[in-house]
């Protein structure tokens, strides 16, 4: 045993290359930073490194482009990005542009549809911020999209465009799922999302829809198998209560109506 020793010392003292380094997921990550330093119109480069086994790791970049970044040269940078994604399987690519962060894969139609929407999202008023993330799973490709909106008008608006033909937002042919809120501390606040596999929350809409036009709502989120609804204190809870149920009977006792404690 003892002739073993020095032969696995040996071993053991050899230095590993980048490419098979103990700690993939950070060897990753240092050379995205590194093959990206320098570039052009990237104002920040921020990575996430994720070793999962010795020898075996992922790593995420992205690229936060400056403030005034032209459509065009953010296009630029996009397809610069797809085209390093498909040559590093392990590196995801990300892109902050204008507020929107969204997933760069190596597929040029989703990458195409996923810069569209980047640019109809950013030339959109309604929209404060957004991240556009990829959710595929095996074979089935996806997205999960998070997007903020000034107020709860506003929400809806995003919504609603983002989930149908002929909006101002043309619809991701992949979409996963989708959350639009209004902005944090905004009253009234609404969140409004779709289900994980995209079911959209159609009664909950319809139910939201019918309270807000009779009664003062503080904020709401509505989901496809759950509405909450807040009124304003002193509002007609009953009433908004049962007005909320008609308009969405197969919810049941999902729907709630709540009325606000802090006045």
């Amino acid at each position: 045993m003892r002739r073993l020793i020095p032969a696995i010392a040996s071993v053991l003292a050899v230095p590993l290359s980048g490419g098979c380094a103990i700690d993939k997921g950070t060897a990753l990550a240092a050379d995205f930073e590194k093959d990206w330093a320098g570039t052009a119109d990237v104002a920040r480069i921020h990575t996430i490194k994720n070793n999962t086994l010795p020898f075996s790791g992922r790593a995420t970049g992205e690229l936060v482009l400056a403030q005034g970044t032209s459509a065009d040269l953010v296009a630029e940078r996009v397809d610069e990005l797809r085209d390093y994604v498909a040559r590093h399987s392990n590196i995801t690519g990300r892109i902050t542009a204008d507020g929107v962060t969204f997933t760069v894969v190596a597929e040029q139609r989703r990458t195409s549809e996923v810069l569209a929407l980047w640019r109809s999202l950013t030339a959109d008023d309604h929209v404060v911020d957004g991240d556009i993330n990829n959710s595929s799973r095996k074979n089935s490709p996806g997205w999960r999209s998070e997007i903020t909106a000034v107020d709860a008008t506003g929400a809806m608006a995003v919504f609603k465009d983002m989930v149908s033909d002929g909006g101002r937002h043309r619809p991701l042919s992949d979409v996963t799922s989708l959350t639009v809120s209004s902005e944090r501390g905004v009253r009234p606040g609404l969140s409004v999302r779709t289900g994980f596999d995209g079911t959209l929350p159609t009664e909950a809409i319809a139910a939201y829809e019918a309270v807000v036009a009779e009664h003062p709502v503080v904020s709401a989120g509505l989901q496809p198998d759950r509405l909450t609804i807040v009124v304003a204190k002193g509002a007609d809870q009953v009433g908004a209560g049962e007005l909320a149920r008609s308009a969405a009977p197969s919810l049941g006792d999902a729907v709630e109506v709540k009325s606000d404690i802090r006045g």
